[in-house]
């Protein structure tokens, strides 16, 4: 997923945005335009803008928000990482400027015409009650897609609310959207990998020379603090089998990162 600054104006009907994607380890560069066709939605973060690929036909939303250049942008560090059917998806990503100057990420993804938000809006005008049909399949999908963040990526969302539940009318798909807000949070708390590690210590206990030669020999000669294992059975979680399997995963990637000088 290559991306390229263009210069552009804001959007507005009939503006066409061109950008060049690919041309990263051998692949082909293509250049793709856009035309806005119009604005549909407006916040804090940006804009968002229902655009037309002139090249495939393509309908889809471009979420233009101001990017600091001194950091980079985690909206699109998650949206990277995301591959679900009830997650919206990004096709790529692009910068471009104004003639202030001013640095802007466009996020090109998927468009879904309705948000839960309409939905509810259209039976409580009509006074009607949704039918428990569309409770059941929207509410599963969206248990689907936060499961899918939450135990694949540990992401929560933190702006879950029904302007941000995307809604295809035709198939009742449902996806997750704006990951503006969205966070990584460890497994374990602390402001440091080395923090975390401790409390991984806590519980597992300090791991063996040989453990930590098998997870990155680098460390076989640190100095870990001498902890003996905590009882399983006096953990109170609900499926100790789970924590098992998952803890030690996190501590592998803990000792995959370069801590050692921290």
């Amino acid at each position: 997923m290559a991306s390229t600054v263009v210069d552009r104006n804001n959007p507005v009907a009939g503006h066409i945005i061109s950008t060049t994607i690919g041309g990263k380890d051998g692949e082909h560069k293509q250049t793709v335009s856009y035309m806005a066709e119009r604005v549909v939605g407006t916040g804090s973060f940006g804009i968002v803008f229902q655009a037309r690929c002139l090249e495939t036909g393509e309908t889809v939303a471009i979420k233009k928000v101001l990017q600091d250049k001194r950091f980079k942008n985690r909206e699109l560090q998650l949206m990277r990482l995301m591959d679900h059917p009830n997650v919206i998806s990004l096709k790529h990503c692009f910068f471009s400027t104004t003639t202030k100057n001013e640095l802007f990420l466009n996020l090109v993804m998927d468009y879904v015409p309705e948000s839960l938000h309409k939905v509810l809006k259209h039976y409580s005008d009509a006074r009607q009650a949704i039918p428990l049909i569309y409770v059941k399949l929207y509410m599963y999908q969206i248990f689907k897609g936060l499961a899918y963040i939450h135990n694949v990526h540990r992401v929560t969302h933190r702006d879950l609310k029904p302007q941000n539940i995307l809604v295809d009318p035709l198939t009742h798909q449902v996806k997750l959207c704006d990951f503006g807000s969205a966070k990584v949070l460890p497994l374990f708390p602390g402001e440091s990998a080395v923090d975390q590690l401790v409390e991984i210590i806590k519980v597992l206990g300090t791991p063996t020379r040989e453990e930590i030669r098998c997870m990155n020999p680098e460390y076989t000669d640190f100095q870990f603090p001498q902890i003996k294992a905590h009882p399983w059975h006096k953990l109170s979680v609900a499926s100790p089998e789970l924590v098992k399997r998952v803890i030690p995963d996190h501590m592998k990637w803990l000792f995959g990162l370069n801590f050692a000088g921290t």
